[in-house]
């Protein structure tokens, strides 16, 4: 009986190293919007370290960040045409793909990153990555952005109020637009190559990101002041041309899945652990930053109930399937 199991194990190590000695030569673009230094372009090296050892080094991943393919609806637009081969972006950008996808942006719905790798990781992240299948798009797996904060030329922003009038660029896509407009500011939809520079130019007052974002970024250069509001959870989803995947051997596909989910857990703890540090080195660099006190907070929740609610009608399963997988973590 040993003697079979160690020839099945055997077999089957002879079987998986064939099947990359098998795998043809490949060269992949991996495009995304942060530049070098930043925990997603940080992650992103560490996937083309891995599909690399878990491909024999036939599989290489040529690295595009700061938004040098173009910002992400180009990016996405070209991976479903063949033309780039992986994207990392905010999963809630994906909602023009498949309207599920919106429930990523709904403000204040993870309290924490350990609710959102639960939920991910789990059968609810699964199945809206798979969704995207139909539309020439893998998901492969989850990353993180984290946690978005306010920045502006104009005020300290200590209350809800102080928010009134201000332009603000937001992701494009609607339910950014809409929170914006709840609490009294302007919406200025632009992509992220863009955004330093209207900034710059005062085409827009403010932005809001996480803090590794705005420093990776050199947004404090023309932003004098960081509101920490932590108003949104920002998942990143790696993605890959369906295109190109299906021209790709079992052991490609399984060597490119395997080194996405080691780099998604890789990542996120990056990610959480430059968090704290950029937060002081703005300071450094001389932004001022406010806190929003827990009535504030509270009374920025209010102000974005009607919006969940409004969007959330539209994908009624998907926002309860949600809300049960968070009480069951909560419990």
């Amino acid at each position: 009986m040993k003697r079979l199991m160690l020839k099945t194990l055997v077999a089957a190590a002879a079987l998986a190293i064939a099947g990359v000695a098998a795998a043809q030569d490949r060269t992949f673009k991996f495009a995304l919007q942060n530049p070098k230094g930043h925990p997603l372009e940080i992650g992103a090296n560490k996937f083309a370290e891995l599909v690399a050892a878990k491909s024999g080094g036939k599989i290489k991943v040529n690295i595009f960040p700061g938004g040098t393919l173009g910002g992400d609806a180009a990016n996405v637009s070209a991976l479903q045409g063949g033309t780039i081969e992986f994207v990392m972006l905010n999963s809630g950008i994906l909602a023009s793909q498949v309207k599920d996808f919106e429930v990523f942006d709904f403000p204040f719905m993870f309290a924490n990153g350990k609710e959102a790798d639960a939920v991910v990781d789990g059968p609810f992240g699964q199945k809206l990555h798979a969704k995207l299948a139909d539309k020439g798009i893998i998901g492969l797996a989850f990353t993180e952005l984290g946690f978005r904060n306010i920045t502006n030329s104009k005020r300290p922003i200590n209350t809800v109020e102080d928010l009134a009038g201000l332009k603000l660029r937001v992701i494009p896509n609607a339910i950014n637009v809409d929170w914006v407009k709840a609490v009294g500011a302007n919406p200025t939809p632009m992509a992220f190559p863009e955004v330093y520079a209207g900034l710059e130019q005062k085409a827009i007052d403010g932005q809001e990101n996480p803090f590794s974002v705005i420093l990776a970024n050199k947004l404090f250069e023309v932003q004098k002041y960081l509101a920490v509001t932590n108003h949104q959870y920002n998942p990143q989803s790696i993605i890959f041309s369906k295109k190109v995947w299906d021209t790709l051997s079992p052991a490609e596909q399984k060597a490119l899945q395997d080194a996405a989910t080691e780099t998604s857990k890789f990542q996120r703890q990056v990610a959480r652990d430059s968090a704290g540090t950029a937060l002081a080195d703005l300071k450094k660099a001389g932004m001022q930053v406010s806190e929003f006190s827990p009535a504030e907070q509270a009374k920025l929740r209010d102000k974005f109930k009607p919006v969940i609610e409004k969007h959330g009608a539209a994908i009624a399963g998907t926002v309860t399937e949600l809300q049960a997988e968070l009480a069951k973590l909560r419990k």
